[in-house]
């Protein structure tokens, strides 16, 4: 009994203990501390604007020793004798007009007109006359002057063959070895060229002989049946020389050639012009080894151009300056030396001039990609 009170006594305490705690108010958690507030931030000083890129310095100027003046010349004789000249050019230039140049000798015909066309805006070209037509076609090449050599402002083509051949004619040529310079050489594969297509002739192997020197050594060793290289007239001592005389010296006089004391090739009295005086230094028997079979018509001589964008101010300072250079005898020692291109002068030409050759290149379908084929 005493111990069922007990535990009714108990159980009313644990009830009553949970009346209490269900109506107990639920506690809030105590607040965080509040952190102060930060103190006001300065603003940030104005920031200046970046300086503006650096500006490219100008180009120097044409005719510069920083931007010298390219001139150009056609590998048409010989080369390292062309090469050895540069510096005396580019030094009477320089003192003819204040400019600097730059001379340089490519290695083809092709290659100096693409140079041209590369550089349109600083560039003289010496090129010859089919060299001015395709250049001109190609991008623009303007003529400043055109060679004169002892008088003449015109050339020729002539075909040599060895002075014991028994070739007497152009048709004779049928079937026989060509040596010729370089096919874009007027003188020594146009106007060839031309005459062979006129004549109905089909050549039989060819020789790109490299130069005007070239061909007439591969004829003189017998490398080829015949060339075809420039002519300019011979220097009588009593008259001038005229188309209608034979091209070759007197047959009378064939024996008498060689070297004088200036290593000139006379043939007695009578001065030798044409390429083969070119090989005379090493080979003083060219011209009784070598003659003359023929010429082609007048061909316009060779010329300075100017690239399409060349600066007009400057084209008549330099043409005035090739002219008098051209006149004076520090010339004797490069462009007016046989070696080189033999001028003796110097006048202007105009684009007109060349619809003759431009009718040629024409007819033989010839354009600066196919040069040669």
């Amino acid at each position: 009994m005493r111990k069922n009170r007990l535990f009714l006594v108990l159980s009313l305490m644990v009830a009553m203990a949970l009346v209490l705690a269900a109506c107990a108010q639920p506690t809030e958690a105590p607040a965080e501390p509040t952190k102060p507030p930060a103190p006001p931030t300065e603003a940030p000083p104005p920031t200046e604007p970046p300086p503006p890129p650096p500006t490219e310095a100008p180009p120097p100027e044409l005719g510069s020793a920083d931007h010298p003046i390219k001139v150009l010349f056609v590998p048409s004789v010989d080369v390292d004798f062309m090469i050895a000249g540069g510096d005396l050019i580019e030094q009477a230039l320089n003192e003819a007009t204040g400019l600097f140049f730059e001379v340089s000798v490519p290695t083809s015909y092709a290659a100096t007109i693409e140079e041209m066309c590369a550089s349109p805006d600083d560039t003289i070209g010496f090129i010859p006359a089919m060299g001015y037509a395709l250049a001109n076609q190609l991008c623009g090449v303007e003529p400043g002057l055109a060679s004169v050599r002892y008088g003449w402002n015109v050339y020729w083509t002539e075909f040599v063959v060895a002075r014991d051949s028994e070739f007497q004619t152009l048709e004779d040529l049928e079937g026989a070895t060509w040596a010729y310079p370089d096919a874009g050489s007027t003188s020594g594969y146009l106007y060839p060229m031309s005459i062979f297509n006129d004549l109905g002739l089909t050549v039989g192997d060819t020789v790109e002989a490299g130069g005007h020197p070239q061909v007439v050594k591969a004829v003189y060793t017998g490398e080829a049946d015949f060339g075809t290289c420039y002519f300019s007239a011979p220097l009588f001592p009593d008259r001038t020389w005229t188309v209608d005389d034979p091209p070759d010296v007197p047959d009378e006089l064939v024996d008498e050639c060689g070297l004088d004391e200036d290593g000139k090739l006379y043939c007695g009295e009578v001065r030798v012009l044409d390429a083969r005086a070119a090989i005379s230094a090493e080979s003083p028997d060219v011209v009784q080894k070598v003659r003359i079979l023929a010429l082609s018509p007048e061909i316009p001589n060779d010329t300075m151009s100017f690239s399409p964008d060349f600066p007009d101010e400057l084209r008549q300072l330099i043409m005035d300056a090739v002219i008098a250079y051209v006149g004076s005898e520090a010339c004797d020692a490069t462009l007016c030396n046989e070696k080189f291109y033999d001028w003796t002068g110097a006048a202007p030409i105009f684009d007109e001039n060349f619809d003759g050759i431009r009718i040629m290149m024409e007819q033989q379908g010839i354009t600066l990609e196919n040069l040669g084929e």
